[in-house]
């Protein structure tokens, strides 16, 4: 009894805008916001393909939610996470998550901006690096600078080169950056690496289904690596009947 209501109190109250959502992985769950930007599929499938281990000094940019780096942080136990996220309401929110999950020694969540990094994140301090950036490109759609779920969506603060350079920044030499980003696109994100001496070595096209056409690409990108590039096969979403394929079950944790 007396454990529970200790939980009970690490618990932070929700906010009217708020709701709590369960992870389904490892009893981790997560505050979001009931209208605006939530976490999606995209977020979980770059948090499986990220390559990451041991004590692995993990930075998450433009975490949003947190969802990355919680995740992360659950799969390997030792490693050391940091989200950094321009929203101060989002930032703030993603905090009260870590501390919800009890995960405040190993996580921390800081509120600043990537392209801006000076005094609160040392160079090269870094041996992972994963983002989920904003995927439509300015003019793509009105944007307020004012709106989360257009900042989280457009790319009014972070394009491809922005990111690139912040890893590039951050990362140690040989440190790895993750990154899922619309299939569609895959030239503009890999020039924007290989522009801040990001050299693009692992990809991985994500398909609906067998036969479907490619939406998103997952890709790993070595800071100052040596050229040469591993395609991985494709990652099969959906069987013909609509059902996850067994890759995207145990992706998602159901297995």
């Amino acid at each position: 009894m007396e454990d529970r209501l200790s939980l009970e109190k690490c618990i932070p109250p929700l906010r009217p805008d708020e709701r709590l959502d369960d992870l389904e992985f490892g009893g981790l769950k997560i505050l979001q916001k009931r209208q605006g930007f939530r976490f999606g599929t995209d977020a979980v499938l770059l948090a499986g393909f990220t390559r990451a281990r041991g004590r692995d000094r993990i930075l998450d940019m433009g975490c949003g939610t947190g969802v990355i780096g919680l995740l992360l942080a659950a799969r390997l136990p030792q490693a050391q996470v940091t989200g950094l996220e321009l929203q101060p309401e989002m930032a703030e929110m993603a905090a009260r998550s870590v501390a919800m999950n009890g995960l405040s020694e190993r996580m921390r969540i800081l509120q600043g901006d990537l392209r801006h990094t000076e005094g609160l994140l040392a160079p090269c301090s870094f041996d992972v690096a994963v983002m989920n950036p904003p995927y439509s490109p300015m003019g793509s759609g009105p944007v307020s600078q004012r709106d989360a779920h257009a900042l989280s969506r457009h790319e009014a603060a972070c394009t491809a080169g922005d990111m690139a350079r912040a890893a590039f920044r951050l990362l140690r030499n040989g440190g790895r950056l993750s990154v899922i980003y619309p299939a569609e696109r895959i030239y503009e994100v890999m020039e924007a690496c290989l522009q801040a001496r990001m050299t693009p070595k692992r990809l991985r096209l994500v398909q609906h289904s067998q036969g479907r056409p490619p939406k998103l690409l997952l890709m790993e990108a070595v800071r100052q690596g040596k050229p040469g590039i591993a395609w991985m096969a494709p990652l099969i979403l959906c069987e013909p009947d609509g059902s996850y394929t067994a890759e995207a079950r145990r992706i998602y944790h159901q297995e």
